[in-house]
């Protein structure tokens, strides 16, 4: 059984789709609720490579942009380092996508599955011992228990006393909308560091994804701004590199925490995806460790060929061999935050010649690449 119905749950579920097993799929949302859900999701290559094995993807494509090069700098400060498809041997670094987008490619394969789809109900708690697990749900105002041999957590809403989160609130949040300049893309992304925090710009269909990290403050204010306003805020903040920007869309703020479950693992239960781990959203890391996680689970569970995919030896293989890109991602998004959020002179200079350098060697651009798109284990 997999509570949570959003990208990582329904690829878990379609993951398991040849297994034999009775899938149930636990979503929240009601069908239909989709259509004004305008974030922006950028998948990396690996991702692109699951999506393909779980039969998404040609679905998906055309609501893709790829991204062939990431400029990284910060501001106030010489240095650079440009990453790039073709150095890095692949066809791109990675693709920007809607979320509403991704989610229905997701929900239209799982049509042709027979796996289980429990709409519009609520997980309220999970309790587990060897024997199996019991799943109490909010089905229309009517709690109802579900029992199931293994309790997959995939809701990062969740509220389950299993979980015991770690949450540090970075005092920041992030402002998203999209964002038209007068110089075209040319899949081009860019990951900006300020000492408010990085401003990402993302290539897509609509000009460039913007997700600019401020504090709570100036987020909300820079949200009330009218357009030109808005603009020549983010001018000023971005720079040149670009172009002029010259229209804005409805802006959206949310606040921005490290939330990480000490315990993913109990019995007949795991968490995976945001309600394993929520990450900050510099280098757009969050979404693809969760569709990593969804796909291990489902190579685990299919290659024991067991009937019984919640036996402890399982999970403990499962959480033993995700440990590594897990935490390696973890603390790869929170360093890049304290390393590069401080102004203080002689720590620009210094971060300025760390990304000249590294810009300048390749191998040190390849890992970084291939840890981007792959992760830990990549």
């Amino acid at each position: 059984m997999i509570a949570g119905g959003g990208p990582v749950g329904a690829a878990l579920a379609l993951g398991l789709r040849a297994s034999g097993l009775r899938v149930t799929l636990i979503d929240a949302r009601v069908p239909g609720t989709l259509v004004d859900d305008t974030r922006t999701i950028a998948l990396a290559y690996g991702s692109r490579l699951i999506l393909e094995r779980l039969g998404v993807w040609p679905a998906l494509v055309a609501d893709t942009t790829p991204i062939h090069r990431i400029s990284i700098s910060q501001q106030r400060s010489f240095g650079r380092t440009e990453l790039s498809a073709d150095e890095a041997n692949v066809p791109a670094l990675g693709y920007v996508t809607g979320y509403a987008a991704l989610q229905r490619a997701l929900v239209e394969a799982l049509e042709r599955t027979a796996v289980r789809v429990l709409a519009g109900c609520t997980v309220l708690a999970v309790r587990g011992d060897a024997n199996g697990a019991v799943v109490s749900v909010d089905a229309s105002g009517t709690r109802e228990e579900l029992a199931t041999r293994l309790a997959a957590i995939a809701d990062g809403g969740a509220q389950l006393d299993i979980a015991h989160v770690r949450t540090r609130d970075y005092r920041q949040s992030a402002l998203v909308c999209d964002v038209v300049s007068e110089q075209l893309h040319q899949n081009r992304a860019f990951e900006r560091f300020t000492p408010d925090g990085p401003i990402a710009l993302l290539p897509s269909a609509r000009g460039w994804s913007l997700v600019w990290t401020v504090a709570p403050e100036r987020a909300q204010q820079l949200a009330t701004l009218d357009e030109n306003e808005f603009c020549g805020q983010l001018q000023a903040g971005f720079g040149a590199a670009a172009g002029v920007f010259t229209a804005a869309s409805r802006r959206q703020v949310f606040p921005l925490a490290l939330k990480v479950a000490t315990r993913p693992v109990a019995p007949r239960t795991l968490l995976i995806g945001n309600a394993a781990q929520t990450l900050h959203p510099v280098a757009g890391q969050g979404f693809n460790l969760g569709l990593r996680d969804a796909w291990e689970l489902a190579r685990a569970i299919l290659a024991r060929g067991e009937r019984d995919p919640g036996g402890s030896g399982l999970l403990k293989e499962y959480f033993a061999q995700r440990r590594l890109d897990r935490i390696a991602t973890i603390l790869f998004t929170d360093t890049l935050i304290h390393l590069f959020c401080k102004d203080i002179p002689l720590a620009n200079a210094v971060r300025g010649l760390g990304l000249a350098a590294f810009g300048a060697i390749p191998a040190a651009k390849n890992f970084l690449a291939r840890r981007m798109m792959f992760g830990a284990r990549g």
